[in-house]
Order: structure tokens, then C-alpha cells, then sequence
């Protein structure tokens, strides 16, 4: 090797050699330390040695049961939290994507007064804490809260409360409320943004055609804008499966966080909750590669989908 080379060879792993050493840190080695856990006994109350147990911490949480959602439900509590995610999942590409693909739309097209105004409230849940939006949420939720409150004034009945996020079987209703409102923003302004990219002449030509706007929405804006959503699906489920901060906030500890439970806080529970069980961590680390695996699944699936529809296309 030439000196020359050997010199470009050294500057670039100067240049790399950071990066490269904090990604093993901070990423790499978590992973798959985690991936180390999910397999073995691992004890932190122990001295001994991890044993390989093979699939068994992934059978022993997908089965494990004790009650806390529903005493005569026989339905795992790892199925309980998928079942939730699923929710939050469906919430999100059917929810929040659409709703911020109309109301980019809208205000793209200039179909009502004060746009700028519109935007920004609509965008600024994006400014606040997820925290506090939670706490927020929450407060509104309460059984003795500002819902109750409307309710009892609406029915007449002093004695009406909002019980939703006590019942495992409706609690997702009012925290698909608080998703929607928090995220539709977000969407709104990269559909907004990929909207801006289109030429105007485009639509201009369609009106002289005699297309209303129903027609340019679904046979203009829609196909070319298939690849933004596509991305946008990609987030949205990224970002449903990992979730945590918001309905940890919102679904007060106790009844109405084991109702609301996703697969995140159900990890969390788990892995950081319950001191008493010895292979806490090993059952933790099981749920989070079990997350990562339903996530790259899932995306997997949405991109074969995008495929199928023509979505790699470039306009």
C-alpha cells in the first residue's frame, strides 16, 4: 500500500472511529446484550452464571397470567398489551394519517380562512411535553373530571361519571382521542410539505377540466403523494410500538394502567416493576426483542403492500 493511501486510510478511520465506537456503545451493544438476556436465567440477585434456556423466557411471558386485567379472563396478559398496541397501530395509520392528509389538503388549497392559524394549532400538541399532554388527558378522563362533568350535565344525572378507562374493554377509546389530537399534526405538516412540491399547474389544469375537488383529491393528490404515505404508515407504526410516555401519563397507576397496557409499559412492568422476580430482566428483554420483531414485521408487511400499489414510483 502507498503512503498516499495508507494516509487516506488513517484520516478516515480518524473520522469514523467516533461515531463508529459510540454507535457499539449506545446501540450496538445494548442490543445485543439484550438479545443475551432474553436466551438465559439471567439473576441480578445471583452469583451464578447465566444459563441458555432457549425460548423459554418467550413462552413463560406470552403465557403468563395472573389476573391483574381480568380475574375470570383467561387471556395472557401479553396478549392483553398486544391486543392494545394493535389498537394504538390502527389508531395511527387509520387515524392520524388520514385526518393530517385532509387537513394538509385543505390548507394547501386554501378552503378555509385564516390557514396559518389552523396549522399552527393543529400543530401544536408537537410543541409540549408528552408528559404533560398525558397528565392533561388524564385530568380531562377523571371520574370526577371536566367529561364527568359534561356528561352529568348533558343526562341530568348528578351521579354520572366517565368510567371508560376502567373497563379493559373501552379504555383505548379515550386514549385514541388524546393520540389523534397529539399526532395528526406531526402528519399534517409532511404531507403539507410534499404537497408544496407539486406543481400548481397540475391542479389548475384539472379545474379548467371541470374536476371538483373530491376528484383532484383522489385522482391527483393521492397518487402522487402514495410514497409520503407510505413513509408516514412506516412511522406511525414505528412509533405505535414503541410508544410509552403518553398513555403512561394519561392511564393513572393501578386499574387503569394494566387496562390501557401496551406492549412497552407491559415490559417496563415486568423488567423494572417486579423486584420480587428473580429473572425480571431476562422476561424484559424477551418483550422488547419481541417488540422489535412485531415492528419489523409489521413494516416489512406495509412495504410489500407499497410495492403492490405502485408507491415506489417517482413523480
Amino acid at each position: 500500500m502507498r503512503k498516499t493511501d495508507k494516509r487516506d486510510l488513517a484520516t478516515y478511520i480518524s473520522f469514523i472511529a467516533p461515531g463508529l465506537i459510540i454507535y457499539l456503545l449506545i446501540i450496538a451493544y445494548p442490543i445485543c446484550y439484550s438479545l443475551f438476556l432474553s436466551f438465559t436465567n439471567y439473576n441480578p440477585n445471583s452469583d451464578e452464571p447465566a444459563k441458555f434456556v432457549g425460548l423459554a423466557n418467550y413462552i413463560k411471558v406470552m403465557t403468563m397470567n395472573r389476573g391483574l386485567v381480568d380475574a375470570s379472563n383467561n387471556v395472557p396478559e401479553f396478549w392483553h398489551a398486544f391486543k392494545n398496541n394493535m389498537i394504538v397501530v390502527v389508531v395511527s395509520v387509520f387515524g392520524q394519517i388520514p385526518i393530517g392528509f385532509i387537513l394538509a389538503f385543505i390548507l394547501y388549497r386554501k378552503q378555509v380562512k385564516g390557514a396559518t392559524f389552523f396549522q399552527s394549532m393543529v400543530f401544536l400538541p408537537q410543541f409540549l411535553s408528552t408528559i404533560v399532554i398525558g397528565i392533561m388527558w388524564r385530568m380531562l378522563f377523571m371520574v370526577d373530571g371536566p367529561v364527568s362533568r359534561i356528561i352529568q350535565s348533558v343526562t341530568k344525572d348528578p351521579n354520572a361519571q366517565f368510567s371508560m378507562m376502567m373497563d379493559p374493554n373501552k379504555c383505548m377509546i379515550p386514549i385514541a382521542i388524546a393520540l389523534i389530537w397529539m399526532y395528526t399534526g406531526f402528519y399534517m405538516i409532511i404531507f403539507l410539505a410534499n404537497l408544496q412540491k407539486i406543481n400548481d399547474s397540475m391542479f389548475e389544469a384539472a379545474k379548467i377540466d371541470g374536476a371538483s375537488e373530491v376528484q383532484i383529491f383522489f385522482k391527483i393528490t393521492i397518487p402522487l403523494l402514495a410514497s409520503s404515505i407510505l413513509t408516514s404508515c412506516i412511522l406511525a407504526i414505528a412509533g405505535s410500538l414503541k410508544g410509552f410516555g403518553l398513555i403512561f401519563a394519561l392511564a393513572s397507576e393501578g386499574k387503569q394502567r394494566i387496562n390501557a397496557e401496551v406492549l412497552p409499559i407491559y415490559m417496563y412492568r415486568i423488567a423494572f416493576n417486579n423486584a420480587k422476580d428473580p429473572l425480571r430482566f431476562a422476561y424484559g428483554a424477551a418483550i422488547a426483542n419481541m417488540i422489535v420483531l412485531i415492528s419489523i414485521i409489521i413494516i416489512l408487511f406495509s412495504k410489500w403492500v407499497g410495492k403492490k400499489l405502485g408507491t415506489d414510483e417517482d413523480y
